[in-house]
């Protein structure tokens, strides 16, 4: 088929990498406009621009993907459908009714449930035990699209948005070429979504990761690991950002104050939470490498008593 690939983010790069491996003609890549990064400021490519490059396949840039000359664009490429993957804009109808055949689009949740910018993340800080992708015909609202296939995927009981996201991706592969299939031979389904059903996954910010010891451990381990590698659970030691990366519950009850630190081992210590504890085991200390606990004990002295936060 005829397609033209909108994305941005690594998540949608393995997407248009089985596409193109399965035979498809990938006639453009879509993707968001270059931007300054590091201390250099050099201007970095999306992970889906370097992915097309690769390809030789035409890659486009623009700051507003609704203006009348990138639609007039992609009339001339004249696809049969349009693969959308966390590209970064909202699609004008001019769009979604351009390709015969529809814009699909692989979304990173189960829907209806966790529509929005981060549900990978959203569906292990609240404790879900399974979530996965859904292809859909994308419509006016946000990921409100009829539903075409799902797949399911198991979230393990120490999975990282970081672990979790490279499953969903491979699966989101897979899954898109299973709904191209069925659009080509016209079996895909059309399945309402029961908007009842539905939350929203906000998109990610570095506020959300202050970890408040007042709340139950198992809560603050859930923050943990979601928000692992970015934007990271912190919270302050000695007037310094600490990272938290991994770390055990503790349900042994205690007495100290929420945000202590209760105990040293040579591999890792714990903080009080309310209820239950942390054994935090991998961290990053501002202006240090990210390492494990045993190496950061090595050249920094934490003794019992000392409060964090």
């Amino acid at each position: 088929m005829r397609i033209i690939f909108m994305g941005t983010p690594e998540f949608a790069v393995q997407v248009l990498e089985a596409i193109v491996k399965a035979g498809h003609e990938v006639v453009g890549v879509y993707t968001q406009p270059d931007k300054p990064k590091g201390r250099g400021k050099s201007m970095q490519y999306t992970p889906v621009k370097e992915k097309a490059l690769e390809y030789s396949i035409p890659v486009f840039q623009p700051e507003q993907v609704r203006k009348p000359e990138v639609v007039e664009e992609m009339k001339k490429l004249e696809p049969e459908v349009i693969v959308v993957v966390a590209f970064g804009q909202i699609l004008p109808e001019t769009i979604l009714n351009l390709p015969p055949l529809g814009c699909i689009n692989v979304h990173a949740s189960l829907l209806p449930k966790y529509r929005g910018a981060a549900p990978i993340q959203r569906v292990i800080i609240d404790g879900e035990k399974e979530s996965g992708v859904t292809t859909m015909y994308m419509a006016k609202g946000l990921d409100t699209g009829d539903m075409i296939e799902k797949m399911v995927v198991p979230i393990d009981p120490k999975e990282t948005g970081g672990t979790y996201h490279d499953k969903l991706a491979a699966a989101g592969a897979q899954l898109c070429l299973s709904t191209l299939q069925k659009l080509a031979d016209g079996t895909a389904p059309r399945i309402p979504q029961d908007d009842e059903l539905s939350c929203y996954a906000h998109m990610l910010n570095k506020s959300m990761g202050e970890l408040d010891f007042q709340k139950p451990a198992e809560e603050l381990e859930r923050l943990i690991r979601g928000l692992n590698p970015w934007p990271s659970a912190y919270t302050r030691l000695e007037g310094k950002t600490l990272k938290i990366y991994e770390a055990d519950v503790i349900e042994e009850e205690g007495t100290a104050e929420p945000g202590t630190v209760t105990a040293v081992d040579k591999k890792s210590f714990t903080v009080q939470c309310n209820p239950g504890a942390l054994r935090i085991t991998s961290l990053q200390l501002e202006g240090k490498k990210r390492m494990e606990t045993a190496a950061f004990l090595l050249g920094y002295r934490i003794t019992t008593g000392m409060q964090l936060g």
